[in-house]
């Protein structure tokens, strides 16, 4: 089963090249976290904040392309998460038979905000990072992305191998700012109970 996501927030590494793409669920239960490369994360945000240019980008181009011979991407699926690294399929229709291509997460979401089709996560994705409720603030979506700045990848996917089942794990906005915590405590909180490209480095 999959469910419509929206790119809740692009945040810049800089200096080091790589964006970090955060998607929410439309259910807000979930955030994803998603690294990319800076080439990347500039044709999202770039489109994301309305910047046109004279000539077309590779994105661009890949859009007119298809519109050149009659096809249409209907919808983009982050449908994996294997060995610290995001999958993603994009679906295009052309002449009424439809195809699932393979492709980075990075340049799926890329092609998705210059033609404004849905985006869907795979629940086998949602499932494996931290959970949220209707009663996490804009302020914890804030830290999120703070720490997601000084957070590596790796570290990151320590964290989601070490944390419980879905199903057992916290689903209170607390529990989701526990998923950070490390042998110090929480990551910026003071709680009393207490954080073109190799495919390889890019889209975890």
């Amino acid at each position: 089963m999959i469910k419509e996501a929206k790119i809740s927030s692009i945040v810049s590494l800089f200096p080091m090249p790589q964006y970090v793409v955060v998607l929410e669920d439309l259910e807000k239960t979930r955030l994803v976290p998603i690294w990319i490369g800076v080439n990347e994360g500039n044709a999202i945000a770039l489109e994301m904040q309305g910047e046109k240019f004279p000539r077309p980008l590779t994105h661009d181009l890949m859009v007119n392309a298809l519109k050149e011979v009659g096809g249409v991407i209907e919808k983009v699926v982050i449908s994996d998460l294997k060995d610290n690294s995001y999958y993603a399929l994009i679906t295009i229709r052309h002449q009424g038979k439809t195809y699932e291509i393979d492709a980075r997460p990075s340049d799926s979401l890329a092609l998705a905000v210059r033609v404004r089709c849905p985006i869907y996560i795979d629940e086998k994705v949602l499932k494996k990072c931290p959970q949220i409720d209707q009663s996490i603030t804009q302020e914890e979506i804030e830290k999120f992305k703070d720490i997601l700045k000084s957070m590596p990848p790796e570290e990151f996917f320590k964290k989601l191998e070490e944390a419980p089942p879905a199903e057992e794990g916290p689903k209170s906005s607390k529990g989701f700012t526990q998923f950070f915590k490390t042998e110090e405590g929480v990551e910026e909180e003071d709680d009393e109970d207490g954080d073109e490209d190799d495919p390889n480095e890019d889209d975890k």
